[in-house]
């Protein structure tokens, strides 16, 4: 059985935690680990391979931090854009012989009970293997509004429900708290079933999705990993595989599960699992905070943002998140400190026509070979020693030494040595948006920053 772990997602309700380069299935939220690692861990006992569903901005991260987890056999297919989980899916089933079962997994989701998760997932491939679509319905402990229902009699799917409002969510948690038939569980969006039969059925229900899909799929690079092109990507409509398939097939099975589960969609979630001070109040920050007089408050801090939401109102977060984008500010993007296939940067002071940032470039990688328009850079050494191409020249600056780059030189910054390269690079010109930069080589393939 294969795991297809889904990576999708910027989860923006997270936000300032969570940013469009670090969302919230690789920030290390419980015991220094990520959800995303704790998924992979969970799932490696159950399943017989891995493939990775990420965006192509996201590789880099997966692969650090199964690095960090001892796992290294995990294959990948990137994607340039989102298009939601019908095609993410439908492209990973391809790639698959049409028998092999998978279980499909957000990397994002917390399970705190393993042994009910994996007594579900045997299930579901006793299900799946007589050529069933399994889905997951989580028992409700609360009128969650955050989640969509499924409506179910044993194994059988009735229907599913959408996002309710309060009022609908209450009833069906009543319903089940006073029947002796539960009938309404949440949908996890965990599946289980033959990459054949999901692909058979995306065939009746969503043809151009699997046409398009299809399409993309002959066309894309296939090593090291399965890369798929931008236009190809963009022309696969997009849909959730709920909407696409699930709704609508009369060969979907359920199965129901008290694992302990949450998709930590709000911090009013996270709450649930970090706790409260004694006036309700959920508190995450690096330094100390204090509050006067306040109740039911969330006070996220973060070294360039700060939050503060009334408990309940947290799913607003997102309206921050688009409301910042359409400003054009770069704080729904990245962090302070933002990760780079070669290594990683941390703004450390920023104003009109300066920025300072403190560089690490990890053994043996190298930045692209660019130039920028708009700033010229100084760099000084602070440890390790930096190989640095300008123009035609390449030469060494060693710890305490600095060169200087001007605006519109071809350059590089190489770490030809065994221990990481530390830079203090400061940043002088009219802009000095991640966005100045012209790539003329690059190892990682990447389009743009």
């Amino acid at each position: 059985m294969t795991n297809v772990v889904l990576c999708g997602g910027s989860g923006t309700r997270l936000w300032p935690l969570s940013r469009k380069l670090m969302p919230k299935q690789f920030v290390k939220l419980f015991e220094k680990k990520s959800l995303f690692q704790e998924t992979i861990e969970r799932n490696r006992m159950i399943c017989d391979r891995c493939m990775i569903v990420s965006n192509v901005e996201h590789y880099f991260l997966a692969s650090d931090q199964l690095d960090e987890i001892g796992v290294s056999s995990c294959s990948y297919l990137l994607e340039p854009l989102g298009r939601n989980t019908a095609p993410a899916i439908a492209l990973a089933c391809m790639d698959l012989d049409p028998e092999e079962l998978v279980l499909v997994t957000p990397s994002d989701h917390l399970i705190k009970d393993i042994e009910s998760y994996r007594r579900a997932v045997g299930e579901a491939i006793s299900l799946a293997s007589k050529n069933y679509l399994v889905t997951f319905g989580v028992e409700p402990d609360s009128p969650e509004t955050g989640y969509g229902y499924i409506e179910a009699r044993e194994n059988d799917v009735l229907r599913f429900h959408e996002k309710p409002d309060l009022e609908t969510a209450k009833k069906y948690l009543a319903h089940n708290q006073e029947s002796h038939a539960k009938r309404y569980y949440w949908n996890a969006g965990i599946f289980c079933f033959k990459a054949g039969v999901l692909l058979e059925e995306l065939a009746k229900y969503a043809p151009k999705i699997l046409e398009r899909a299809r399409e993309a799929f002959i066309s894309a690079k296939k090593e090291p990993m399965i890369r798929i092109g931008s236009d190809e990507m963009e022309a696969i409509p997009s849909d959730s595989i709920d909407y696409a398939v699930m709704e609508k097939s009369d060969n979907v099975k359920v199965v129901r599960a008290a694992m302990g589960w949450s998709d930590l969609g709000s911090f009013d979630a996270l709450a649930e699992e970090f706790g409260r001070d004694e006036r309700g109040n959920l508190i995450l920050a690096e330094k100390r905070v204090e509050l006067v007089d306040m109740e039911d408050t969330v006070v996220v801090d973060t070294p360039d943002a700060l939050l503060i939401s009334k408990k309940g109102s947290t799913q607003k977060v997102k309206n921050v998140v688009e409301r910042l984008r359409a400003e054009g500010s770069t704080l729904a993007e990245v962090h302070t400190t933002g990760y780079r296939p070669w290594g990683s940067y941390t703004v450390l002071d920023e104003s009109d026509g300066y920025k300072i940032k403190r560089i690490e470039v990890k053994p043996g990688k190298r930045l692209s070979l660019q130039k920028h328009y708009h700033r010229n850079e100084h760099w000084v050494v602070l440890s390790g020693s930096a190989t640095v191409t300008v123009g035609e020249r390449t030469y060494i600056v060693n710890p305490n030494e600095s060169t200087y780059i001007k605006a519109g030189e071809i350059h590089r910054l190489e770490n030809r040595g065994k221990l990481p390269l530390v830079i203090i690079e400061v940043q002088v010109g009219e802009y000095t948006g991640e966005d100045d930069i012209v790539r003329i080589e690059d190892d990682y393939q990447r389009m743009d920053r």
